[in-house]
């Protein structure tokens, strides 16, 4: 049975470096993402939007920009999630800039700590997030996340679940990767963190793709998908701050939604990066929440099972 869905805004653009990314809840409200998921009957509680301090727009300090901002917007996300999800609800953050995986993503594993849940996350996204201050210049925190969920960087940030490393890198799955710096690269590979890049992607093709990131889920496994929608390739999705060509397709990113779908474990979702003040029309807003609608039961398919060659 499906869990009642709980909407939770924050609209922040605290840890990006380009501003617009705080007005992306109201553009997912306006493409219609409550009335999409009611139409297919689920039911749907708007929580509204968090609370928090305004984004200063200052130079890093000691390689973070926004340390104390972004550890309390990471804060009252990690709260309202880990509330909603002990009252057995499915939550989906409405970003904001990816920074907030880290308090999203804490909550969640917080959760399966306390019962006993195995924990898979699902990294949508055109960027690893694992740097760190000592490798980036910019100190922009929106691509830290994963690094911080990992255990590397300040206390602050690290222990907002109240255990740190909040996960290990073995629960990470991440697809659709294409822009990671050099350094990067190399903390990716030396935390063991599982990529599977456009050149994976495009090799195997995202059936297979999909088919090994999801595999070993089962009755007791909650899969968490946190999605930034430059994810997807800036010709579909241009209102991101961060496009970076050669994404997936549209189809591709709905066959990848779909097969999530079909695994029936889908416990709680962020959507991230969408910058309206980037974007044509709320486009990309609407493209988002048909891809949303497709993780919660729209399917292009016809037949009645699923060929497994």
């Amino acid at each position: 049975m499906q869990h009642p869905i709980s909407l939770i805004g924050v609209p922040t653009d605290i840890g990006a470096g380009a501003r617009g990314a705080s007005m992306g809840p109201e553009a997912l409200r306006v493409a219609g993402i409550q009335a999409v998921l009611e139409s297919h009957g689920l039911q749907v509680a708007d929580r509204g939007n968090l609370g928090g301090p305004a984004n200063p727009w200052l130079p890093p300090a000691e390689g973070y920009r926004h340390l104390p901002e972004v550890v309390a917007w990471n804060t009252a996300l990690h709260d309202a999630v880990h509330a909603e999800l002990a009252q057995g609800r499915m939550p989906i953050v409405l970003g904001g800039d990816h920074c907030l995986g880290l308090g999203s993503i804490s909550a969640v594993a917080r959760h399966c700590r306390d019962t006993g849940k195995t924990l898979r996350v699902l990294w949508l996204d055109a960027h690893a997030d694992f740097n760190t201050a000592a490798l980036t210049p910019s100190g922009n925190i929106h691509g830290m996340p994963v690094a911080l969920l990992c255990g590397m960087g300040p206390s602050a940030l690290t222990g907002i679940g109240g255990t740190t490393p909040a996960i290990s890198a073995g629960v990470v799955r991440q697809i659709g990767i294409r822009s990671v710096d050099a350094g990067e690269k190399r903390l990716v590979h030396e935390a063991g963190l599982e990529v599977f890049d456009m050149r994976y992607i495009d090799e195997m093709g995202m059936r297979h793709t999909m088919d090994q990131a999801l595999m070993g889920l089962d009755h007791n496994t909650h899969l968490h998908v946190s999605f930034d929608v430059d994810f997807l390739d800036p010709e579909i999705a241009p209102g991101v701050g961060t496009t970076v060509p050669g994404g997936p397709t549209y189809r591709e990113a709905q066959l990848c939604m779909e097969m999530i779908a079909d695994t029936g474990r889908l416990a709680s979702l962020d959507v991230m990066e969408l910058n309206p003040a980037l974007d044509v029309r709320n486009r990309t807003a609407e493209v988002a929440v048909d891809l949303i609608e497709s993780l919660f039961g729209k399917s292009t398919l016809m037949r009645q099972t699923a060929p497994r060659a």
